[in-house]
């Protein structure tokens, strides 16, 4: 009888940890606790956009195009090739591309072009020195002068910089210039071609040259032969698309699109405003007491930090939640230097358990960039209406778009460049 007893109470307890329908063994629901990780993996870049230009003989011109937003600066550098190692250009600073107003500078700037010496080769009587480009048996074989970069002043007379040189900027709308390069030394007694030369787009510092500092990172070469490939080169490698990353929003849940909806206009519970400006609080409010939601927070002090800040490119979030296997992960963190664009997982996010095993490692080849569809965009990194350069929140054009994977005609760099997310399961 006692056996017969023991035999009872322990089939009750197997039947209760089986399913009635089909009597499969139910395993308990596993849980634990999850820590993200948020880099910016972006490498700085000191400039925004270069290029190079072609030659310009007497009557010549060329032209190039770039954009540019509110306090950019534009420097350039070409050869004024009938010297030993002078070269046109504007201050060391570069031309502020808008006026004090905020107003796109447009039309002749010659008069802002100086002709500098650049102090790596010994001057000789412009247009007749037999160590200058026209006359000189090969590249680099002047006197070597070791002096600094300064404007011209060795007592020799060189033609009125508008008698060899025009400078003239366009705005073509919105944050598009043209600048349009031409030899006018045809129309004048000296006449010289103008060598190729190179262009930056920045917002601070002296790209190309300082004054009274020596020449570097190609600028020799320039001033003396008219070659620009080892500069351009170097302000290629140092220009770019850099971007910050907004404080933003995670969630945890087991049902549901808290966040956004692919295909649908935005909900209208703070998505826009995380988007726009990188601001979480409306959209983390808005999960409170949510159905299905079973965490949710703010993610916003960067690692070793002391108070909310956007991560630029080497810093990172950090922060931690518990979750169980029925559950989805998904945050929203806007690309500052946008309109109304942020990171995220797919609309409903992604499984924090497979087949009870928690997922761990980096999970940044299932994130996306996406659209709020709520403010029309502007070129990437330049435009006016983006958070770093607009005069206040919410002040872009609008637009009533869904929300949807990005898709406006601008190139943009791949998820993988930008941004990296680790999930380690503790």
């Amino acid at each position: 009888m006692k056996n017969l007893l023991l035999f009872a109470v322990a089939s009750l307890f197997v039947l209760s940890a089986c399913d009635n329908d089909n009597d499969t063994f139910l395993p308990p629901v596993a849980s634990g606790n999850f820590t993200v990780t948020i880099e910016n993996v972006q490498t700085g870049k000191a400039f925004f956009k270069s290029g190079t230009t072609d030659a310009a003989g007497p009557g010549g011109s060329y032209s190039y195009t770039f954009n540019a937003g509110k306090g950019a600066y534009l420097s350039f550098a070409t050869m004024f090739v009938q010297s030993n190692d002078l070269f046109y250009g504007f201050g060391d600073t570069g031309l502020a591309l808008y006026d004090a107003n905020g107003d796109a500078v447009t039309g002749d700037v010659t008069s802002e072009v100086m002709l500098w010496d650049a102090g790596t080769e010994v001057n000789e009587e412009p247009g007749v020195g037999v160590n200058q480009a026209p006359r000189q048996s090969g590249p680099n074989t002047g006197t070597t002068e070791n002096g600094t970069v300064k404007e011209v002043a060795d007592g020799f007379t060189y033609p009125a910089n508008d008698q060899v040189i025009k400078v003239e900027l366009s705005h073509d709308g919105s944050t598009e210039f043209t600048v349009t390069v031409t030899n006018v030394s045809d129309m004048y007694a000296f006449q010289t071609p103008i060598a190729p030369g190179v262009w930056v787009v920045h917002n601070s510092g002296m790209p190309i040259f300082e004054e009274n500092m020596d020449a570097a990172n190609g600028l020799e070469a320039l001033a003396e032969d008219g070659g620009n490939s080892d500069i351009g080169m170097y302000l290629e490698d140092n220009s770019g698309f850099v971007s910050p990353f907004a404080p933003g929003v995670f969630v945890v849940n087991h049902g549901g699109l808290p966040l956004f909806k692919d295909g649908n206009p935005d909900f209208g519970n703070g998505l826009e405003a995380l988007a726009e400006d990188g601001s979480p609080a409306d959209l983390n409010a808005s999960l409170e007491g949510l159905q299905g939601v079973n965490a949710h927070g703010i993610f916003s002090v960067p690692v070793g930090g002391s108070g909310g800040a956007p991560i630029f490119p080497g810093e990172s979030y950090e922060f931690t939640f518990e979750a169980s296997e029925l559950d989805y992960f998904n945050l929203a963190t806007m690309l500052v230097q946008s309109n109304d664009l942020f990171v995220a997982f797919e609309d409903k996010g992604i499984y924090l358990f497979k087949n009870g095993i928690p997922v761990t490692g980096d999970v940044t080849n299932q994130l996306m960039l996406w659209d709020a569809g709520t403010e029309v965009n502007e070129y990437p990194g330049a435009g006016n209406n983006q958070a770093p350069r607009q005069s206040g929140p919410n002040t872009g054009d609008t637009e009533v778009k869904a929300v949807m994977e990005v898709n406006d005609g601008f190139t943009y760099p791949a998820i993988t460049d930008l941004i990296r997310i680790t999930i380690t399961a503790n």
